[in-house]
């Protein structure tokens, strides 16, 4: 079962930046057809390292505050957050490999081909 919380302009500050682990977050919109292919690969990440990084995402239609506050110009992008401050940001689709690659120094010892 997918580990993914849906975060909402209301909520992104005390479930991103208040989180005690890193923090990745989706930006997507609906008619996104590299959002629809990166989902599944976000709640399969959710379910094998939800206990090492938190999963969140962002329907940046029904939150504009927060993806103009993240200055979001392309979609999907994927941010990474640690201790409150952004860390990473992916814009762009991504393959599984690539983006476990991109997330490697926040999964410690996972190898590229899981």
């Amino acid at each position: 079962m997918s580990q993914v919380i849906e975060v909402t302009d209301a909520t992104f500050a005390s479930v991103v930046m208040s989180s005690a682990k890193p923090v990745l977050v989706d930006y997507w919109a609906d008619r996104c057809a590299p959002c629809e292919r990166l989902s599944p690969v976000i709640d399969d990440l959710s379910e094998r390292f939800g206990d090492r990084m938190t999963f969140a995402s962002l329907d940046t239609n029904a939150n504009r505050r927060t993806a103009t506050d993240q200055q979001i110009l392309s979609l999907p992008t994927i941010q990474v957050w640690q201790d409150g401050r952004l860390v990473k940001s992916l814009p762009g689709g991504r393959s599984r490999r690539a983006l476990l690659k991109a997330l490697d120094e926040f999964l410690v010892g996972v190898r590229d081909d899981v």
